[in-house]
């Protein structure tokens, strides 16, 4: 198969771009594989670019460039067709409006897959009706704004298939979306195995990482760590990464006289050399869409400590087998399952190995097997997909306040061909 990914930027730092990064790399090994990034900000992208798949880019911001695009006039002119109500919307314009759709017109390929919603839209709207378009989530349903809820559901309509990465989040596109004949499926994020060895489990070190964001709550775990220290001032805490809270982290670390035992790190990339100096690791987020921190951490040999917030912690730790679940927002209940795992060596190292074998389901090449399969079996009934192609081509030019027109008209299209099939 020929499959496609399109990507809001391939050249920065994030999950999404790693995740992809992976997926991509493990199909390639099978397939023919591209990734076309919407911008292009550097000469070389920040994480290394996965062998086998070509890399392209719509959008170049790179000043000393011949074709930097930062002065086109259209650059400066708001986007039509992505939708106002992703977040990155700012970041667009009319000129990634043409670009994306003079791409996605052009393409072909045997699968088109979008990784953000609003690049799942220009998919909706602007790719060839031939093509198997598959929207990536690697955010929660909840998590979009409620003006972004109503455009996708109806954009998602008329693609194949949607995927998230979570079941939990899964369920929440089919029973509150409610897109028939659209294929809603749960894939996990890829993590590789890691290159060096796993934790010995005697390192005097608790590992957090992830960006510095309210919704982390590094506040919880500090307060949660001053009553580890208070019991067991020979353990450190490590926290790599940085954000918007760094400032107001650094003071409560002062604050909670804990300068002797919390270190903020800053950025680490890759963490797999990281991870194996500590001995747990800690999450204590409001809610995580996935939690590629929390299996980085296992395939390196840590049990993590994490709130059991919406939606990926439940769906990637056992908890008391592999790792520890808590109440979301309580610094106690985090402080005990630290210390139940630093006072007990032999839970320490069990947990730990738990967790690496473990941890081996999320490996690149078993979850690519998974998409493989979905977009084998998305593209094998292409024909009976193609027959709403008169329906994909009416809602792809509705604009939002005809939502309900575009869903009446699905319903009195699906019902047509459902008669036909069964005469």
């Amino acid at each position: 198969m020929h499959i496609s990914f399109l990507l809001h930027n391939a050249y920065a730092v994030g999950g999404t771009i790693r995740t992809t990064f992976n997926l991509a790399r493990a199909l390639a090994e099978q397939h023919d594989v591209e990734i076309t990034s919407v911008f292009r900000h550097r000469d070389e992208p920040s994480m290394a670019a996965p062998a086998g798949v070509r890399l392209e880019h719509l959008v170049d911001l790179r000043e000393k460039s011949p074709h930097y695009d930062g002065d086109h006039p259209d650059h400066q002119r708001p986007a039509r067709v992505f939708p106002a109500g992703d977040g990155r919307h700012h970041q667009y314009s009319r000129l990634t409006d043409q670009r994306i759709g003079a791409h996605l017109r052009e393409l072909k390929t045997d699968v088109v897959v979008g990784t953000r919603p609003g690049l799942n839209v220009h998919l909706s709207r602007q790719a060839r009706p031939d093509t198997v378009r598959v929207a990536q989530e690697h955010l929660t349903l909840d998590g979009h704004r409620f003006r972004l809820r109503r455009e996708l559901r109806y954009r998602y309509a008329t693609l194949d298939a949607v995927t998230t990465v979570t079941e939990a989040d899964a369920r929440s596109y089919r029973e509150r979306l409610r897109l028939p004949g659209v294929r809603i499926e749960a894939m996990s994020n890829s993590v590789p195995a890691a290159q060096l060895p796993p934790s010995d489990s005697t390192g005097k070190w608790v590992i957090a990482a992830g960006r510095i964001t309210p919704g982390k709550r590094y506040d919880l775990l500090l307060r949660a760590f001053a009553q580890v220290a208070a019991v067991r001032p020979d353990w450190r805490l490590r926290i790599y990464g940085d954000g918007e809270n760094t400032v107001e982290l650094r003071a409560l670390v002062h604050e909670l006289r804990l300068h002797n035992h919390v270190f903020l790190m800053g950025i680490a990339d890759p963490m797999e050399a990281e991870w194996p100096k500590g001995s747990v690791a800690a999450v204590t987020s409001d809610l995580e869409s996935f939690g590629m921190t929390i299996v980085e951490a296992m395939r390196c040999g840590l049990p993590v400590v994490s709130t059991d917030c919406p939606h990926g912690p439940r769906e990637i730790i056992r908890d008391g087998v592999d790792g520890r679940l808590v109440p979301t927002g309580d610094a106690d209940a985090v402080a005990r399952a630290l210390l139940g795992l630093i006072e007990d060596d032999g839970l320490r190292r069990r947990m730990g190995r738990a967790a690496l074998e473990g941890a081996a389901r999320f490996d690149p090449e078993r979850i690519a097997e998974r998409h493989a399969a979905l977009y084998a079996e998305l593209v094998a009934r292409g024909a009976n997909s193609r027959s709403r192609g008169v329906l994909r081509d009416t809602v792809h030019r509705l604009p939002g306040v005809l939502v309900d027109e575009a869903f009446t008209l699905r319903r009195k299209v699906l019902s047509t061909l459902r008669k036909g099939r069964t005469a």
